[in-house]
């Protein structure tokens, strides 16, 4: 199996039968002697704890990985999934939002329009993305490009990946809040498919500013949550000590999601999380949204609407 890279506390079981594995293969090479059923005992049990590990993760093991920092991003799936990309800019009132990128790609010969956060990979991209977190005008930006696709009938895909929308006094005072609810309520009648993805992080308004489609997907280790763990325990219990507790009662894991039908389906990662091998979750990402733009593309436009709606309005509705 590859050798997983851990980086987090929950995984150093498999940190320590990697080491164990490491000193084995040194003693035999000093001293010749055939270590191999050793070897042959510590993988089998080093496969066990692996699988077992990451089937069996907490909430706020799931959020720690949505965090990690070689985790791929909206710019690193554009790259890998489509054959090109003619990024567009600004939202034609006050500035380019950079935490919000988009524009018309082109994925298996067919024209799309990608829109997603984007937050950075070091202190210098993060400042410059303001680690993902948009102001409305990057909310109106995504509305304008979604606008454009529905002008030329292009389906429109989103990478959901934020800590919130930027909270900010200025973001208030430019209408953050009618933003993110004009997009909720033009998306919802868009003329066009729409595939959203949650690849990372999806917290509160700020994803859903991106985030209402036909088909709402969540890779495997992402959380998807009215207000994040932190800022949930830090409002219940005063304090961000039980950042933990909270995660579990939020409920935000893609299996809690998706067992709420809250989302259509969970997008597996690698043994590991999608940063052990970026090119593998991108060509599963690719799979699904091949698969979903052919079956969305057959359906009519009022029929896709009609659907879309029906779709969330169902969700919170208890039938007794």
């Amino acid at each position: 199996m590859q050798q997983i890279k851990t980086s987090f506390d929950f995984e150093k079981p498999i940190a320590d039968l990697v080491q164990q594995i490491e000193k084995v293969k040194q003693v035999a090479e000093k001293t010749k002697v055939d270590m191999s059923a050793t070897l042959d005992e510590l993988d089998g049990k080093l496969d066990e704890t692996t699988n077992n590990l990451y089937k069996n993760l907490t909430g706020w093991n799931k959020v720690q990985m949505s965090r990690h920092p070689d985790r791929p991003q909206t710019l690193d799936y554009i790259n890998m999934i489509c054959d090109d990309f003619i990024e567009m800019h600004g939202d034609r009132t006050v500035k380019d939002d950079k935490a919000i990128i988009g524009g018309f790609a082109t994925i298996n010969g067919q024209t799309v329009m990608v829109i997603g956060h984007q937050k950075g990979k070091n202190t210098k991209e993060r400042q410059f993305r303001n680690f993902g977190m948009a102001n409305p005008e990057g909310y109106r930006k995504a509305l304008r490009l979604m606008r454009l696709a529905e002008k030329f009938n292009k389906p429109v895909v989103s990478f959901i990946d934020t800590m919130g929308a930027y909270p900010g006094l200025e973001a208030e005072e430019r209408g953050q809040g009618e933003a993110i609810a004009r997009n909720l309520l033009e998306m919802s009648i868009l003329r066009v498919p729409i595939i959203c993805i949650v690849v990372g992080e999806g917290a509160s308004g700020g994803a859903l500013g991106i985030g209402i489609g036909d088909k709402v997907y969540m890779l495997e280790h992402t959380w998807y949550s009215v207000i994040s763990p932190e800022s949930c325990s830090s409002i219940l219990w005063r304090s961000w000590d039980f950042k933990e507790k909270a995660a579990e009662c939020l409920k935000l894991t893609s299996d809690d999601m998706f067992g709420n039908k809250l989302i259509d389906g969970i997008i597996p990662e690698p043994l590991g999380g999608a940063h052990q091998d970026p090119e593998l979750m991108g060509r599963t990402l690719k799979d699904y949204i091949v698969k979903d733009l052919a079956a969305l593309g057959k359906l009519k436009t009022d029929k896709l609407i009609e659907q879309r709606i029906d779709k969330f309005c169902a969700m919170g509705v208890v039938n007794e």
